[in-house]
């Protein structure tokens, strides 16, 4: 009678669990269900299971607490995570808890079914080498089978290192034929840089003195380049576990050495993922801080820029200042583009978003690239009828325009650069380790066949400040800045090189059903514009509050002012038939933003309010001004175009 695998399916949705028991019912498994984690260790405790699809997010105890809980009384059972709750955080715990899959919720069932299948092929191999190992006889074609039937590379080298066996996963893995490499030395497999940690590993299995542990090696595929698992970095990686193979028949201190046996399992697409989510983690982490340290920059700016514009109130072009003042005005308006690319780095925010036909978007950034650069040949291919996304415009060509200076530069004698557009769909192993929805998106290629990057420049090519050009000549935001703005906007941006082959930057951005829009941007006055209303001014930094308040009288308004979120309440309480319109910052250490905004509602539900941040328009604040905030101004900003949003808000 064959052996028919259990699974123990654990998900506190009732329906989720009686679809996945219908559902693995079908292909011949044995199932059972529970709704909790009491109810999993129980289930445990009664029953031998082979696998446990588990659910993170449970009423009584986290999916993690009863992964530990298998660890230690069942560690013999493979665990499938299933969420709903999906995030980098959450994928490398549950493969640091030994999770052997990771799905998110929701996906497809047939994906389910090749994954559980994987892993009962895993258990099932498990049992039959425990089988191998003596606990029970098996013929001589049984194991024969079973060692060519596993996915896993195993082998036997002599006591000096060569090849006596290698199953036939070599060949789907690498391939090589197993016959191939029996003789050659096991060196003849191990990528360069790994030799020595190989040799010392076979060393330590010679002398015995170490207990057999695992260890990260990286093979050579087979030099023809038909490997059946190529490798973009040419090489495949393995967790390697050998033991010693000795002679029991003398005295056990002169033990004669005959050879190792082991198993080499390929973990190329695990380390894969690991890195990517470690790199997401990592991207995650520094955009956080550029974004801080842009928001202090943007309220130092600001400063100077509030009290630039007041001398330049008082002074004309004769006056021997004035080239002075409009100088110092440009390099504040140079270190506000930086910080804007900081911001767009750190996901700061979209602006003008609408829905957008990326071919025409692309079409017109390629053709003023292409009339500048004339030593460049650039190669079209559009798909027709491209899904539309919704985007900032402003941004996504900045974006286009990073990629075209990268290749240019990549490319010192000219060359050609491609780009292409397509329809595409991801599903849930396309996007896990980018944060993002499975579903249609849009792809755009950017390629060129330059100079290329090694592998540490790709791993670093999206790190703000990281440029391979020399000193002086680039602040290394620019590719910084494309990543942020294109996961700001729900999409993926990766990128694929090799030294002296090129470079190739995809670009994914989330289709909608939704018409083309081709609204523009408005006009923009540029006068100061005066007014006699009175302004309740809120900023926590003392230099704003200070040149803030002088430029608002330049302008003619009676000005109020509040050094906190406590304190603004507490004004606008007692001035509230005075006060017509509210400048509030957003970020503050006492009360933030947005909850003073939902306070100075409740006092007046007809209140005027005009954000204002060193921090860009995305996140909570444009949660604010979906709730009914009047507008939004990003530090630093001059007195000209402070005074056209005040009347802005005043006189709608």
């Amino acid at each position: 009678m064959s052996y028919i695998p259990k699974v123990l399916i654990i998900d506190d949705e009732p329906r989720m669990c009686d679809s996945l028991e219908v559902l693995l019912n079908s292909q011949g498994y044995e199932t059972q269900t529970g709704y909790s984690g009491k109810e999993a260790i129980e289930r445990l405790a009664t029953d031998n299971f082979d696998l446990v699809l588990l659910d993170i997010v449970m009423p009584d105890m986290s999916g993690h607490e009863i992964m530990d809980h298998i660890n230690s009384k069942h560690s013999e059972i493979l665990v499938i995570v299933m969420t709903g709750h999906a995030s980098v955080d959450s994928a490398i715990e549950s493969l640091r808890r030994g999770a052997y899959d990771y799905l998110r919720k929701p996906f497809d069932f047939e994906q389910l079914l090749r994954r559980v299948k994987n892993a009962l092929n895993q258990s099932r191999l498990k049992r039959e080498h425990d089988l191998v190992n003596g606990k029970l006889e098996l013929t001589e074609r049984r194991y024969r089978f079973l060692i060519n039937a596993s996915p896993d590379i195993i082998y036997t080298l002599d006591h000096e290192g060569a090849f006596t066996f290698v199953n036939g996963a070599i060949e789907s893995l690498l391939g090589y034929k197993g016959s191939q490499l029996v003789g050659e030395h096991y060196t003849f497999l191990i990528f360069e840089e790994d030799i020595n940690k190989a040799k010392n590993y076979f060393n330590e299995r010679r002398t015995g003195k170490r207990a057999a542990t695992g260890v990260e090696l990286r093979l050579k595929p087979h030099g023809n380049g038909n490997s059946p698992k190529p490798s973009k970095v040419g090489y495949l990686t393995v967790e390697l576990n050998a033991m010693g193979i000795y002679d029991r028949a003398v005295d056990q201190k002169d033990k004669e050495f005959l050879g190792t046996y082991g198993v080499a399992r390929d973990i190329t697409d695990r380390k894969h993922l690991e890195a990517q989510l470690l790199q997401a983690q990592k991207m995650k982490a520094i955009g956080t801080l550029a974004g801080g340290i842009a928001h202090d920059f943007n309220n130092l700016l600001m400063g100077i820029q509030g009290r630039t514009s007041l001398m330049s109130l008082d002074i004309d072009s004769a006056h021997p200042h004035f080239e002075h003042i409009k100088g110092i005005e440009y390099m504040i308006e140079r270190g506000a583009d930086l910080t804007k690319q900081l911001l767009g780095f750190a996901r700061g925010g979209k602006y003008e978003v609408r829905p957008t036909d990326l071919n025409r978007l692309t079409e017109k950034g390629v053709d003023m690239f292409g009339r500048t650069k004339k030593e460049i040949n650039i190669h079209r291919k559009y798909q027709k009828d491209i899904w539309t996304v919704e985007a900032d415009q402003t941004q996504i060509e900045q974006v286009l325009l990073n990629l075209y200076v990268n290749a240019w530069q990549a490319m010192p004698g000219g060359g050609s650069l491609y780009i292409q557009t397509e329809n595409v769909t991801l599903d849930e192993n396309n996007v896990t380790p980018f944060e993002v929805t499975p579903g249609n998106y849009v792809k755009l290629s950017v390629a060129d066949n330059g100079i290329g990057m090694d592998e540490e420049t790709q791993r670093r090519i999206f790190e703000p400040f990281f440029t391979t050009r020399e000193m002086g000549k680039g602040t290394g935001m620019g590719l910084a800045s494309s990543y942020g703005i294109i996961k700001n906007h729900a999409g993926i941006i990766n990128v694929y090189s090799k030294k002296n082959e090129g470079t190739t930057f995809n670009i994914y951005l989330p289709a909608i059903e939704v018409p083309i829009s081709e609204q523009g941007p408005g006009k923009r006055e540029k006068e100061v514009q005066q007014g006699r209303e009175t302004i309740l001014l809120v900023d926590d930094e003392d230099m704003i509050i200070d040149v803030g308040r002088e430029m608002l009288m330049a302008m003619g308004y009676k000005v109020l002012s509040a050094g906190g979120g406590k304190k603004a309440i507490d004004v606008y309480r007692k001035n509230k038939d005075k006060i017509d319109l509210i400048i509030l910052d957003m970020i503050m250490p006492d009360v933030n933003g947005g909850d003073v905004y939902d306070k100075l509602k409740e006092i007046n539900p007809d209140i005027k309010v005009i954000l204002s941040s060193g921090y860009s328009i995305s996140g909570q604040a444009t949660e604010i001004l979906d709730r009914g905030c009047d507008g939004f101004i990003q530090k630093p900003f001059n007195i000209k175009q402070m005074s056209q949003w005040i009347r802005k808000v005043l006189d709608n």
